[in-house]
């Protein structure tokens, strides 16, 4: 046992608190000083005093001392009782799903430097700030405010997807809180604004390939009782729902899947079901789950997406699905693609591979997903660009694959979800690979192809496919066929609620620069800024 004063003193104010504590062991670390430091804090809280605060804590005799100057409002010290001294950077880390192992790993710090930044006994230095920035997919200024203790902001409502409790209760929790968030207009707009967030993907892929998954599926919720039947109806709403998406756009039916979500699927999940229409359940959940991210990629919310697709597939994991956790990966990974990261594409792409091997997935499945992996694995090499032969048979290797499988046929071990992912989608799947190899006129075809059958019944990827095409085209150095071919995507554009082909047309228009002082690229850009303002 040993005697210790603390001194706490809140500067630019003339407040002094002094007291003494026994401790216990270590110069009375763990003993009850925290206990009267929490009480302090507490009191500050509620007189709302402001100002920096400054602790000086003696055991053990002179020389022993420490001194912590945190900069914070009192508020938020570093002392014990669960007060925390950069409470952001704290929950920064948290919306990750890291720990601070994972976090300090990423930050390449130990986890003692880390824990000293959150409690704000240690200053960052700027290559750390940075490096922060980095990590944590934020700018500098967030990094500072989040450092300077400013106050909390509520982020904590929107974590990352958390894996860390696998159960039923907590997986069903943490997707209805989710969905429910969207019923209220404000909260509705800090998801829309959300970032995306690519640190939290690595964390991820860990907790699919290598957690455990829920013991049972199965569940005693204070609920309805839930059969087979309510799943069936989940699987209709979901093709309708699709139906429209294609029709129309994600800015159109996106409402409605949010509120099915909240009205439907959540209490359902909050029932009771044995393990069968359990697991039977949590996939319909997962794919209902995937349309609403789908929906928050195609109006160009990202970090929402993230947050649906990554909620999508706790879900897959509590219910032990690989096929469906398949779906997911994929999904994220032409995210990661649209999104420029091409290096967590391929990551997620393989990690779809392995997982629908491990399902002992329908060719055609594995079609998807082989030519999922041979777009991504050519986005981050780039063979036309670099030369990199290496890399360009690897390509070519996968899209033989995916053919050979596709050729196989229909499996009655096919999932209903892959109605969407017929011959066309497989033409447009196969398009962008092609194009990235320097393979343009095969490229072309078979945007082509894809637009013919598209054009009626699923007009947004119709123009999509244009695009391919027209890329296609410009790669050739055909400006004219490209700039004609894509002038017939720009009506359709202009009347769906789909900012992503809007976004795409933009990008094409970005690609014409070399060619800008051409006639028909003139006509081109001036027609587009019409029909767009209009």
């Amino acid at each position: 046992m040993s005697a210790c004063t603390l001194s706490v003193k809140v500067m630019g104010i003339g407040l002094r608190f002094v007291g003494v504590a026994v401790g216990e062991g270590n110069g009375g670390r763990g003993g009850r000083w925290q206990t009267f430091a929490s009480a302090f804090v507490r009191s500050c809280r509620v007189g709302r005093v402001a100002g920096r605060l400054l602790v000086v804590l003696a055991c053990g005799g002179p020389g022993r001392g420490s001194i912590i100057d945190n900069g914070c409002s009192c508020g938020h010290s570093a002392l014990g009782g669960g007060v925390v001294g950069r409470p952001e950077l704290v929950r920064a880390r948290k919306r990750l799903g890291m720990s601070q192992e994972d976090a300090a790993e990423a930050l390449l710090v130990t986890p003692t430097t880390l824990s000293r930044w959150e409690r704000g006994a240690q200053d960052v230095r700027p290559v750390y700030r940075a490096r922060i920035a980095q990590v944590f997919g934020v700018g500098g200024a967030e990094v500072e405010r989040w450092l300077h203790c400013s106050d909390p902001v509520g982020t904590e409502v929107w974590p990352l997807p958390d894996f860390s409790d696998m159960s039923i209760a907590a997986t069903v929790k943490a997707a209805a809180k989710l969905w429910r968030g969207e019923l209220d207009l404000e909260r509705r707009h800090l998801l829309g604004a959300l970032p995306f967030v690519p640190a939290a993907l690595d964390g991820w892929l860990s907790s699919w390939s290598y957690g455990a998954p829920a013991e049972t599926a199965a569940s005693q919720g204070s609920g309805q009782a839930v059969g087979l039947s309510d799943v069936q109806r989940i699987n209709e709403m979901l093709q309708t729902f699709h139906t429209i998406d294609h029709q129309y756009g994600g800015g159109v039916v996106r409402p409605a899947v949010v509120d099915y979500l909240n009205t439907q699927v959540a209490p359902l999940l909050r029932g009771t079901y044995d393990d069968k229409v359990g697991s039977e359940l949590l996939v319909a959940a997962v794919q209902m789950t995937l349309l609403a991210g789908w929906t928050a990629f195609d109006i160009g919310h990202h970090g929402q997406a993230q947050h649906y697709y990554g909620q999508a597939l706790k879900l897959a994991k509590t219910a032990d699905d690989p096929l469906a956790g398949a779906r997911v990966l994929t999904t994220m990974s032409h995210q990661a693609l649209h999104l420029n990261r091409s290096t967590y594409a391929v990551l997620l792409s393989r990690a779809a591979v392995d997982s629908a091997r491990r399902a002992q997935a329908s060719p055609r499945v594995m079609a998807l997903m082989l030519t999922r992996e041979a777009r991504a694995t050519a986005a981050q090499t780039q063979p036309a660009r670099t030369g990199d032969g290496h890399a360009a048979k690897q390509v070519e290797r996968l899209l033989g694959e995916a053919e050979r499988a596709y050729g196989q046929g229909p499996n009655d071990r096919d999932p209903a979800w892959l109605v969407g992912h017929d011959e066309p989608q497989m033409y447009a799947e196969m398009g962008s690979p092609w194009r990235l190899l320097g393979k343009h006129d095969r490229a072309a075809g078979y945007a082509e192809q894809a637009v013919r059958e598209f054009d009626v019944r699923r007009p947004r990827s119709a123009q999509l496919n244009r695009l391919a095409a027209a890329n296609a085209y410009l790669g050739k150095g055909e400006v004219e066929q490209a700039v004609d071919t894509v002038r017939t995507a720009v009506p359709v554009a202009g009347r769906m609620s789909s900012p992503r082909l809007v976004e795409s047309i933009r990008q094409f228009d970005k690609r014409l620069k070399p060619y800008e002082s051409t006639v028909q690229v003139r006509e081109f850009r001036a027609y587009l800024d019409r029909q767009l303002a209009s």
